[in-house]
Order: C-alpha cells, then structure tokens, then sequence
C-alpha cells in the first residue's frame, strides 16, 4: 500500500533513539523534549487510526503540563472530549517503543479492523514551551503520511482542544469550534451571573496567562483579573503555577500577597487550579480541589432544590481527598460521595453515572457532568412560563452554569469564571468558602522499592492486597491516632509506593513515617531506611 510507503519514508525524518522506552498513562505521555520528535510522528499516526475507527474527529495536544519547560509532550483527546480509551493508551505505549513500526501500525489495523479508505481528521494544538512548535510539526507529518486531514489551532490550553474537539463531533450542539466560539459560550453565561471584583491569577508563566489575556475583552467589566507570572519574562511552571503552590504550600515565589485578598494559580496547560490567601496574621491558606468540589457541588444542590428539581447529586474524589471534605459533603450537605482510583480519567467514568457530578482531584483538576436528562430538564423548566420567580431564578442560574463549565474536562479558565460567580452570588468571601471545614493535617511520603509491582491495592486504592500483611500492619499503624486514615498505592510510572496519612494534629507525620517503615520492610525497600521526619 501507497501509505504504508510514505509511512516508512517520513518515519526516516523522525527515526527512534536507541533504548529509549515510553509509557503512555493517565497523563499521556511526557520525557524530555529532545526524546519525544519519533513519539511525536508516531502518535499523529495513532491519531490518524482512531479517527477511522471513529469515524470522529480526534484530538492530539502537545504539552507536559506543570513539568519543568525542558520536558514535553502529549495527549490524546477522544471524540467527546474525553480521554483516550484504555485499549488505546496500550496501542500508544506499544507503538511509541516499537522497533519494527509497520508491523505494530498493521498489527492496530487488524485487530480494530480499521477501514483505511474511511477519511480521518485530527485537531492539534500546543502550549508555549520552545520544543512545541517542532514537535506538533511531526504530530501533523504523521497524520498527513496515512492521508489524514488536520486542522493546526496553534497556541491553546489543553482544555480549549479538548473542547473544539468535542463541538466538531456534536456538529456544533455543544459549541463552535472556534477560540471565539468557547470565549463567548463562557463568557456569555458568565456575564448573566453577578461576579467579584478584583482577581490575581498566577498564569505559571504559560498557556493559560496568554489565554485569559485573549479572554478579557469578551468579558463584561465587573471581573478585573490581575494576571502575574504571564509568561513575559519567567520560566514555565518554575517556582509558580497551581503544582508549585499546592505542594509547597505557599505563594508563588517573589509574589507578595495582601491579606483577605483572593488569588489563584493554573498549571502549565491551564487544567489545574487552586486558590489562596493570606490572613491578617500572614498566615497562607490554600484551597485546593476539595474545597473547589464542595463549594460548587453545594452551590448546586441548592439550586437543584430551589428549583424544586428531584435530580441526583454527586461528588466523585481519590483516596487523596481530605477527609474533613468527605465527612462535611456526607454528613453536613447529604451529597452522595464515591471514590474512584486517582487519575482524571477515573473520576471523569465515575461521574459519567450521576445526574449532576463535580469531581476533583485534590491537585485543582476538575469539572462538573450533567446528564442529558438532567440539561434537558433544567432548560425545559428556564423555558416553563408558569413557575414562581423563585425557580425561574433557579433554573436561570443552572442553565447558565452548564454554559460556563467545560464538560470535557478540568479547565482552569471555566472553573475560575464558576467560582467566582458563586461567591458573587452567595456573598461569600474566600476566608468564609475556607471556613466551611477544616482540613486535616495530612503528609504524603514516597519509598522507593525494588519493584512497585509488590503492591496491589483495591477499594479505590484504599486497601493494599498485597504484600501479606502489609494491610493489617497499616490498619495497627492508623488505630493509635484519632480521626487517623493513612493507604499505601504504587506509582504509575516508577519503582516508588506513595503513602499518605491524616489524623486530627500534626501526628499525620508520625503515622505517614511509621506506614512507610512498614512499606520499606514489607514491600522490599531500597537504599536508606526512612527517617523520622522531625
């Protein structure tokens, strides 16, 4: 075949380092950048497949996220704007590694059955980093060597692609697919909605700075955004963005904040955020994705109540979530919690079950699903002439809240327009959303272990299964403190066991180094025992 020509002969252009080895996960796939130009060809290819196998338009966004400026690259984005299915996230790894690359390209046609006469179309955008132009470049090659169609949109966030992908398949339902068709879906809902003033935003010196730049002008005046780390003259997620603060538990560096006052950080790709303040002690407050997850779903199950509207409200989290949040959105506000296994993807399924679902993870990724159902039966009752003004208000406020949020995914600027929103129409200021609940003091460790497949987790990674007796141990550890919870998880990509812990002081830090003792000692640990950490 023709194709199978030009595929050998561009792949030439874009040849495979010797020993280098990929994985595509959850996060797609990311190394340094100078690694990444035959990922890159290979990956427009798989693009190019998925579109025939779809018979959809397909999405390839060339970021690292919050990685540091010299790493780089890629995620694929299915026809509803969601995540590549798993089956796939297998062919990327295998193709992204192969040696002989027709045999792996053949071997996918086969075993999809893929019609290579069906036309295909991929959408690719990129993120501000030096190598994105290059690389996006050999994700368009790879995609124009099997005949493919693509449409290059350049500078976008990662949620942006993952949007205009979504309006090209719905045929213009969900949106235009257009960097003017998404300012003005949000921005219109948004403007229907009363807001706060002044806002600073961390823009992690990337994407997300130069988008809500672009942004401003659709906006009505009331939301003045202050926009810091905009990329003119710092370096990419370096000492600033949502990663940075939410790790470090502090403001991005050089920044001086003025106490009371609301700020908030997006992450390289602009699908993260967070938000924080000081007190008038100095003190930093952050609130991360909990927070974020309990004060919109709150702020909808009171809507979806005055808008006497019967309809099922989740929240979707990880095991990482703080407990005080699980404990506050089932006791306080009856709002169904599930847990589901870290990772966007997870959530995103989980919530895919719910008439209405926020879901978060504690690192500010997040969005909120309605069901079909339940958009129809908010629009049909914005439109019923014979309801009280209180549910008119009510059901107004829902339908222009499905409008402001990105379904498809966590996106920085969409959240950040909803939470302001709410605390404009709830009155609230950001120490009163913070005051809602108190965290509990909580520590994250890591142990690097010969081999991360010696632990095996269930119930949402909750539960370790194996080593033998590693559960139990863990279960001793957690009875000695009060209000205590601690769970033990292999990382995706490396030989570490990530371990965290929680209790009602700071003995969090006792119990999180006494649990990654036993992980040590259990699941064949490596180098130092770990030390104490005070």
């Amino acid at each position: 075949m023709a194709q199978f020509q030009e595929v050998e002969k561009q792949s030439i252009m874009h040849p495979k380092p010797p020993g280098l080895t990929l994985h595509y996960g959850t996060a797609g796939l990311r190394t340094n950048a100078k690694h990444l130009d035959h990922a890159m060809f290979r990956m427009g290819l798989l693009a190019t497949l998925r579109s025939k196998n779809t018979k959809a338009t397909i999405g390839v966004m060339v970021t690292a996220s919050h990685n540091p400026e010299e790493d780089n690259g890629l995620k694929l984005i299915d026809p509803m704007g969601e995540m590549m299915a798993p089956a796939w996230e297998h062919y990327a790894t295998q193709l992204a590694n192969a040696d002989d690359l027709l045999t792996v390209l053949k071997d996918i046609i086969e075993k999809e059955a893929i019609n290579m006469s069906q036309e295909a179309n991929v959408f690719v955008g990129k993120d501000t980093r030096s190598s994105s132009a290059r690389l996006s470049q050999a994700v368009l090659d790879g995609v124009s060597a099997l005949d493919g169609h693509s449409k290059d949109y350049g500078l976008v966030t990662t949620p942006q692609l993952h949007y205009m992908v979504r309006c090209q398949n719905t045929k213009g339902k969900y949106g235009e697919a257009t960097l003017d068709g998404y300012y003005s879906k949000l921005c219109q809902s948004f403007d229907n909605l009363p807001v706060s003033k002044l806002l600073s935003v961390d823009g992690a010196n990337g994407i997300g700075a130069l988008k809500v730049r672009e942004m401003e002008s659709h906006l009505k005046k009331e939301l003045q955004i202050s926009l810091f780390n905009d990329g003119s003259q710092g370096k990419l997620n370096y000492q600033c963005g949502a990663d940075f603060v939410k790790v470090q538990q502090k403001p991005p560096t050089g920044f001086k904040m003025n106490p009371g006052e609301r700020y908030c950080s997006f992450d390289g790709d602009a699908d993260r955020i967070v938000y924080y303040y000081t007190d008038s002690e100095g003190q930093f407050h952050l609130l991360d994705g909990d927070k974020i997850a309990t004060l919109m779903s709150t702020f909808l199950k009171e809507l979806l109540e005055q808008a006497g509207l019967n309809l099922k409200v989740a929240v979707v989290q990880t095991a990482y979530a703080n407990g005080s949040s699980t404990h506050y959105l089932e006791n306080t506000m009856k709002v169904i919690v599930r847990c589901a296994k870290t990772g966007v993807k997870h959530l995103h399924h989980a919530a895919q079950e719910f008439d209405v679902a926020v879901y978060f993870e504690s690192n500010g990724h997040g969005t909120v699903l309605f069901s079909e159902a339940a958009e129809e039966k908010i629009c049909q009752l914005a439109e019923d002439p014979n309801i009280n003004d209180e549910k008119k208000r009510a059901a107004l406020l829902l339908q222009n809240t499905i409008n402001v949020i990105n379904q498809t995914v966590g996106d920085a600027i969409s959240d950040m327009l909803f939470i302001e929103a709410i605390l404009a129409i709830k009155g609230m200021s950001v120490q009163q959303w913070d005051a809602v609940y108190a965290d509990l003091p909580n520590r994250q460790l890591k142990v690097k272990v010969a081999d991360r497949r010696a632990i095996d987790t269930t119930d949402a990674e909750r539960r370790a299964v194996s080593p033998p007796g590693m559960q139990d141990t863990v279960d001793s550890l957690v009875n000695k403190y009060k209000q205590a919870r601690s769970f033990v998880r292999p990382s995706g990509t490396e030989d570490i066991v990530r371990v965290y812990a929680e209790a009602d002081t700071q003995s969090a830090d006792a119990l999180a180094h006494e649990v990654s003792l036993a992980v040590y000692r259990l699941a064949g640990g490596v180098g130092e025992e770990p030390k104490p950490l005070h």
